[in-house]
């Protein structure tokens, strides 16, 4: 069953024993996230943390719900991450009817689908308190993550785990993504989203006909929702029916007071807003998911029309730094949630493998069924075309037999596998934001390496050679002689 919302959630955490209350006083300026970091770079990463005590505000604040892989399938309600992308590949093997019978034996599949659609609500418990008059973002617990967050001029606080909820102005179309918002006074914002976002496209939009941007930031709703608006959708994918896909029950929306932007009507706290076409500020410096501090610069301003939020509001917020992270094991649920549609594309594709070391953009390994001379390299093309695979500056290929989640059995066959200057793509192209290598913004070089066995064609003059493998009648003499050996 879905969670009613994020609390139910925080309860069955404290249930199980992966949630800590910590009733001593915290400051939300760094004292919070240096808890927390620490408690991520556990090896198990750590308990979810609830600050009961908040210095300067009478509302709690909970980190790292979603920081290991036990949480983050809780938090989907699966035991089992896979568990969501089989759902997901269940629904790709439909394959068009072609009979008037397929037809209507297709009928409660599209029935099921359309029960995820969100459901519009006319009252909610996020708009028990609502702030019209002189609405203030100082009240709430807004976290500073690193000593480096901000411009001199503010606290450099920032609201870490917002849904910011904005419309198409052509299609009516909505959108749900996770982009940080720097909090510059009680009333004002930045808005951090990238060129390459929806929520960046639509603003656009509204800057071609000059004409104010209506936009809402939601915090804390049940996690599949909160899930929804990381994930990799294509634009014309509603992130809120993506979500009651995840949760099997749709996702109750209302509509914001002072718009028709519409919010889950779950959520603790909510800012709406609008943007002022072509209006930007200096948002940043913020020490980001890569580990490094990106660089402060211009970006749109978000101002606060009104604040709606449960009275007893509980404020969940994530920190993002140096891997692990609890952002990680988001990551990670969504490569293995998504892997399917990639499948569906590249049908060769066995697995994939995003380390955390990686921060998900930088390095992507892939093993392929390979099935023809240069088979490695058209994936490699295939998937810097693929969505946000363009921004993957490395993609390493490697046969179907290499479990690419074994990192280092796979790094062994790499390094074996491959000649340089036969095997390597360099490529120039888009790439995240965020990177800070490249000698431009967004745009720079990244690396293929096709570390499959070759052919004659690919250029090997020899045979490749066989791995070396213990014969099967030795290792069971072993196995069955293991306590005579007295090595246990």
């Amino acid at each position: 069953m879905a969670y009613k919302d994020l609390r139910e959630f925080i309860t069955l955490l404290e249930k199980k024993d992966l949630l800590k209350r910590i009733k001593a006083e915290v400051d939300p300026i760094l004292e919070i996230a240096e808890i927390t970091d620490r408690t991520c770079k556990r090896p198990d990463g750590g308990k979810a943390l609830f600050f009961e005590n908040v210095k300067g505000s009478e509302y709690p604040v909970v980190t790292n719900l979603f920081g290991s892989f036990e949480r983050m399938a809780l938090s989907l309600s699966v035991k089992d991450i896979n568990e969501v992308g089989a759902r997901i590949e269940e629904m790709l093997k439909q394959s068009p009817p072609k009979t008037l019978m397929e037809k209507l034996s297709m009928l409660p599949k599209l029935f099921e689908f359309s029960k995820f659609l969100p459901k519009s609500v006319k009252s909610a418990l996020c708009q028990e308190v609502v702030e019209k008059d002189n609405p203030d973002l100082s009240k709430f617990p807004i976290i500073k993550c690193w000593p480096g967050d901000g411009q001199p001029t503010d606290e450099g606080r920032f609201i870490t785990l917002p849904m910011v909820f904005t419309k198409d102005p052509e299609t009516g179309r909505p959108n749900c993504g996770m982009y940080r918002i720097h909090i510059f006074d009680k009333k004002t914002t930045g808005m951090h989203w990238h060129i390459h976002k929806d929520g960046a496209r639509h603003y656009d939009k509204y800057k071609a006909i000059n004409k104010r941007m209506p936009a809402a930031i939601a915090v804390g709703s049940d996690p599949a929702v909160i899930y929804a608006a990381t994930a990799p959708l294509p634009e014309a994918i509603d992130e809120m029916m993506f979500a009651g896909f995840l949760r099997k029950e749709p996702v109750e929306m209302v509509k914001c007071i002072t718009s028709d932007i519409e919010v889950p009507a779950n959520s603790e706290l909510v800012i709406e807003g609008y943007l002022e076409p072509g209006e930007t500020r200096i948002e940043g410096p913020f020490g980001d998911h890569t580990g490094f501090y990106s660089a402060a610069d211009l970006y749109p301003v978000f101002h606060v029309t009104c604040i709606t939020h449960r009275k007893d509001m509980i404020y969940p917020a994530t920190l993002v730094g140096k891997p692990p992270m609890e952002d990680c094991y988001i990551g990670k649920a969504t490569e293995r949630i998504f892997l399917p549609l990639l499948q569906l594309e590249f049908t060769e594709i066995k697995d994939m493998n995003l380390p955390m070391e990686g921060v998900f953009h930088n390095c992507a390994l892939i093993s392929i069924k390979k099935n023809y001379p240069g088979h490695a390299k058209k994936i490699i093309h295939g998937l810097w075309g693929k969505g946000q695979m363009m921004f993957a500056k490395l993609l390493i290929i490697v046969d179907d037999d290499v479990n690419v989640q074994n990192i280092s059995y796979t790094a062994w066959r790499v390094l074996n596998n491959v000649d340089w200057k036969r095997d390597v793509v360099i490529a120039e192209g888009p790439l995240d934001d965020l990177d800070h290598a490249a000698n431009f913004p967004r745009y720079g070089s990244k690396m293929g390496i096709d570390a499959t066995r070759k052919t004659r064609e690919e250029g090997m003059t020899r045979e490749w050679p066989d791995e070396l493998f213990m014969s099967d009648e030795i290792k069971k003499l072993v196995d069955a002689r293991w306590k005579e050996y007295g090595l246990e």
